[in-house]
């Protein structure tokens, strides 16, 4: 796929690490949000039998995405793949292999950012929607990070702290 997307010329500005760092803290927000539906009491007698059980382990499959996100963003920013195992209680090669679907979607989707529809006229992202729309992620996570007061006063708590591309990578890496 050849043709460029409104997204490729802003997606260029970005480093891959900052990249999975958005996704990562998109996918963070999930998390966040999903456990805060457990912590309210007043709507539990709305809630049919098991209803909690189900929002848990909704929180479970949140975190394990978060998880692969975390991975991906430290493989990135070059960490090994024995500095991450031993936060997992594995060794290497099995942090390798658990991790290593994910990190080849991850590869995959730069390779090919969006695929066409069987009708071959919708454009369908393959990266998380935080690296294939990253300004829009920014607005949203430096919103989100700000109303919860994760940064105190701070507008900008995501994105002032990502790695950005050098002006001569950005023109490189954007298609022709």
């Amino acid at each position: 796929m050849t043709e460029t997307t409104p997204y490729d010329a802003d997606r260029a500005r970005f480093t891959r690490q900052a990249l999975a760092r958005l996704v990562l803290c998109d996918h963070a927000v999930d998390v966040a949000d999903s456990a805060r539906g457990l912590v309210a009491t007043e709507n539990d007698p709305d809630t049919g039998p098991g209803g909690r059980v189900s929002q848990a382990f909704q929180l479970i499959e949140l975190a394990q995405r978060a998880l692969a996100s975390a991975v991906i963003y430290e493989r990135e920013r070059g960490s090994s793949w024995s500095e991450i195992a031993q936060y997992l209680g594995i060794d290497a090669a099995e942090a390798g292999a658990r991790f290593a679907a994910d990190l080849d979607g991850w590869d995959k989707a730069f390779d090919a950012p969006y695929r066409l529809d069987e009708a071959g006229r919708k454009r369908i992202p393959q990266l998380p929607t935080a690296a294939y729309d990253p300004s829009w992620a920014c607005d949203q996570l430096d919103r989100w990070a700000y109303l919860q007061r994760l940064g105190i006063d701070q507008h900008q708590a995501v994105s002032s702290g990502l790695v950005m591309a050098a002006p001569e990578e950005e023109s490189s890496s954007v298609p022709p």
